[in-house]
Parts: structure tokens; sequence; C-alpha cells
């Protein structure tokens, strides 16, 4: 008899997609542990079948990326201590190195690695990462949606509702605003 295999929480999966050079990817650590697998065998499988991920499905974080995600992810944990899956990282020291960088997959190559994990739970997993993805990217489209027809109503209704516009528009831009960084910054 096969093992049943527990569906992840919507918001765990959600709090692994991070935003990294304009691309929605999840980071090669958080894959493994939502795979059950370590983060060396995921990497390694990858190693092994690194024709089938080419740049746009995979690529490594530089230093400065790695540890500015590590300090806000020290962060957002912090906030967040009841919930006890999120996994901790640490602020390495001064002159600490970090010894992996770690590698981020876009949707594609999540996608990608359910051709090179054989498991039934990467497949499981990896169909409920998928649906992610794409429940995001019906958010991002609606949110498009959404101004294309406040700009429509804007050019019907002309100066009767420019105010209740001018309100709406600044509402849609503020969520469009890159979040300040939280933090502190070393010298």
């Amino acid at each position: 008899m096969e093992d049943t295999i527990v569906p992840i929480p919507e918001d765990r999966i959600e709090s692994k997609i991070y935003l990294i050079r304009g691309k929605k990817v999840m980071l090669d650590r958080d894959l493994a542990l939502l795979y059950g697998v370590t983060t060396g065998a995921l990497n390694q499988a990858v190693k092994r079948n690194a024709e089938r991920f080419p740049e746009d499905f995979m690529f490594k974080l530089s230093l400065s990326e790695a540890s500015n995600l590590e300090s806000q992810i020290v962060i957002s944990s912090s906030v967040r201590r009841s919930d006890r899956s999120r996994s901790q990282f640490v602020i390495l020291k001064r002159g600490m190195n970090i010894k992996h960088l770690p590698i981020a997959f876009s949707e594609l190559g999540v996608a990608m690695l359910s051709s090179v994990l054989h498991s039934s739970r990467a497949i499981q997993v990896n169909i409920q990462i998928m649906r992610m993805f794409a429940k995001i990217r019906g958010i991002l489209a609606d949110h498009e949606h959404l101004r294309l027809k406040l700009e429509d109503m804007e050019r019907r209704y002309d100066g009767q509702f420019r105010s209740v516009f001018e309100a709406l528009r600044l509402l849609i831009e503020e969520d469009e605003k890159p979040k300040p960084e939280i933090g502190f910054r070393l010298p």
C-alpha cells in the first residue's frame, strides 16, 4: 500500500516563493524541505541532469543576494514565531562566508524538477507548487484587469468622478511600489 501524502498548506508554499531578479522563484533548500530530501540530494539530481536546466530555469544567487535574502528571512521568521514550519536562517558573523550559495528555480525549473526527482512525494508536492504559481499568476492578471477597467471607466465618465479615479489609481500604484527593505545594513 502506498504512503498517503498529506497536502502542504498553501500559505507554506506561498511563503517560499520569492521575487529575485524580477522573477518568481523558489530556493533549493526550501524545495528540498518540501520534497522531503536533502538540499545536496536535490542539487545532485539537478547536476546529473544539467541539460534540463537552462539559465531561465535556474540560477545561483550572488553573495549579496543571498546575504540580503537571509537577513530578510531571519526578520520575517522572528515576526511569525507561531509558524514553526518556517526555516531558521542565521546571519553570519563578520568574516564568515556562506558555504554554498542558494540556487533559485523559476516556475519552469520547479516543473522540470518533477522529471529528475522520482518519488511520489516529489510529484504530489510539485503539483501543489504548480497550482500555487498559477494562482499567483491569476491574482496578478486580475490586478492588471482592474487597472485596465479603471482606465476605461475614467475615459467614459471623464471629469465627473476624477477625484474617485485618482484615489483608486493611487491605491493601485501603492500596491505596485516595491516595499522598503527591513533590517540593518552593516558598513
